[in-house]
């Protein structure tokens, strides 16, 4: 795999614990308590889950607002318009729903914060699809105060961007900054358990060199929970959409660099192989004999006139990037993602020369990562 390695990034390491604007402390933490992940506690079908059982007293007298609509098959939309909408018991159900979710997601939280990996953390951004919602934001604003009302001195806040354009985003942030001098885009790829999107995002590094007004001017999207496709045939299909933005680019006239950016869900080794979490991808991702960069390059050779450079990390570390720009007045924060499961990841701002910050950063970098790791999958009981 080493070969493969220089050939794929050709700049750093994938699932680096450092990256050009942060360390990267912990990432894909799996704690537990006697009842198994509490993860599982603040996922989306957590959520559903909480809104079922406050829909069955009410079924039982035949009085359920939402009928015999199973309660996963309820749009987000239709929820937040129940919120405000003039049938008041159904916005109280909701209104519980979202309640008793903020309390297990406060619970959740709490608990990444009482490890090595997340200590000192003074600010938490939450993405992820339910965020994409009025209930998704009232639940991590309720979650905040009820986190402060117990002594916790920072704050939780929706993540900045979009959540289907946060990863495209926080792409940016593993390349390094040379490649912004003379390129106005990169490609970027957010692959996850039902979609795969991929998306041109343009830097606008000239109006913002901290990249906050970074925008993507052109995404993919493929549904591959739909066609189930083998795993060749999932790599075949992202070339050919990677393939398709870059034309598209060129015919715009962007100067496209030679670099892509991909989330991934699971933990990501060094030469781009998965070590586990990525359970829910067509096929088998985490072989010993599958390297997702390294079959992109093959398909991908160069970009422009240079041969093509690829960082694949975590999809939960790669969201958290797209805040970095708007998380200089703190040192240690975080970001969680409610998906499927509860992604997360755990950031230390790097010192930049003149910023007057004095830390002591040696025991940063992949190794520390590793370890919050270590510690943080072990059957914490508290």
């Amino acid at each position: 795999m080493a070969d493969e390695l220089v050939l794929t990034t050709g700049i750093a390491q994938h699932g680096a614990g450092r990256l050009p604007s942060v360390d990267v402390d912990s990432f894909n933490v799996e704690l537990k308590d006697e009842d198994g992940f509490l993860g599982d506690r603040a996922s989306k079908g957590a959520f559903r889950d909480i809104l079922d059982g406050w829909r069955k007293p009410l079924r039982r007298t035949g009085e359920d607002p939402f009928g015999d609509e199973p309660s996963e098959k309820i749009a987000k939309k239709t929820l937040d318009a129940m919120l405000v909408g003039d049938d008041t018991e159904a916005s109280a159900v909701v209104h519980s729903a979202i309640e008793d979710f903020a309390q297990e997601l406060a619970y959740v939280t709490r608990r990444f914060l009482k490890t090595k990996a997340w200590a000192k953390t003074e600010r938490i951004v939450v993405g992820g699809g339910f965020r994409d919602s009025r209930l998704g934001e009232l639940a991590i604003a309720r979650a905040d105060i009820i986190l402060k009302s117990e002594g916790f001195k920072g704050d939780m806040r929706p993540i900045r961007f979009h959540p289907d354009e946060a990863a495209l985003i926080g792409a940016l942030h593993l390349a390094p900054s040379w490649i912004f001098e003379a390129h106005d885009s990169i490609l970027a790829v957010d692959i996850g358990g039902t979609n795969i999107r991929c998306g041109v995002v343009e830097t606008r590094w000239k109006k913002a060199k901290d990249l906050s007004k970074a925008c993507v001017w052109k995404s993919d999207l493929w549904r591959h929970a739909d066609d189930e496709p083998t795993r060749e045939g999932a790599v075949k299909r992202l070339t050919k959409m990677l393939k398709e933005l870059i034309a598209a680019a060129d015919t715009e006239g962007l100067k496209l660099a030679p670099f892509i950016g991909i989330a991934c869900p699971g933990v990501i080794k060094e030469d781009g192989s998965i070590e586990k979490g990525a359970q829910n991808l067509p096929g088998n991702w985490e072989s010993s004999k599958f390297n997702l960069p390294a079959s992109l390059v093959e398909g991908i050779p160069a970009i422009g006139e240079h041969d093509t450079a690829i960082l694949m990390h975590n999809d939960g570390v790669v969201q958290g990037l797209s805040e970095v720009p708007f998380m200089q007045d703190v040192e240690r924060w975080g970001v969680l993602t409610i998906g499927t499961g509860l992604g997360n990841a755990r950031f230390t701002n790097r010192r930049k020369e003149g910023n007057g910050k004095d830390r002591d950063s040696t025991d940063n970098g992949k190794k520390k990562a590793k370890e919050n790791n270590k510690e943080g999958r072990q059957n914490d009981k508290e």
